[in-house]
């Protein structure tokens, strides 16, 4: 007789369970592919993205573009990527810029070419202080203002670089 009790119990919390979720993660998770420039989930076709409505304000890139490579890649080489300079979820690094992800560009915009265009600074100044460094304390740096490898705040820029 318990164990009768148990598994109606038990049918009756999966129940409960399964009828209370409103998948709303799976609508989350659909409106987070197709804005990642990904294809619908549901096997439809994915509609082209509506113009941007503001044209002051450019809309945004997508993390990968029509040839699949990633806009930003882990330096470790974990696979994967992501549209901006996150942390990398295998190994925490942060994820750097994928010169590959413009196939295109122009020759212009490189410093090379272009005197205009400044090389931009290094993550450490000849003394070795950090450009950006972390608020909380935690050992190191970077040359940009990215998430801190240890504790995930970002970093904040260091005025004792430029001295």
């Amino acid at each position: 007789m318990k164990l009768q009790s148990f598994l109606a119990f038990a049918a009756l919390c999966a129940i409960t369970f399964f009828s209370a979720c409103k998948n709303d993660g799976d609508a989350a998770r659909d409106a987070a592919v197709k804005s990642a420039g990904g294809g619908a989930t549901d096997g439809t076709a994915a509609t082209a993205p509506a113009p941007n409505a503001n044209p002051a304000t450019p809309t945004p890139e997508p993390a990968q573009n029509a040839a699949g490579v990633w806009h930003y890649t882990c330096p470790k080489g974990c696979a994967g990527g992501a549209g901006s300079a996150t942390a990398c979820p295998k190994c925490g690094s942060t994820l750097a810029h994928n010169a590959a992800y413009h196939p295109n560009a122009s020759p212009a915009t490189t410093p090379a070419t272009n005197p205009a265009a400044k090389t931009p600074e290094p993550a450490q100044n000849l003394a070795g202080v950090w450009h950006y460094t972390c608020a909380s304390g935690c050992a190191g740096g970077a040359g940009s203002a990215v998430a801190c490898s240890k504790c995930g705040k970002t970093l904040a820029h260091n005025a004792a670089y430029h001295q």
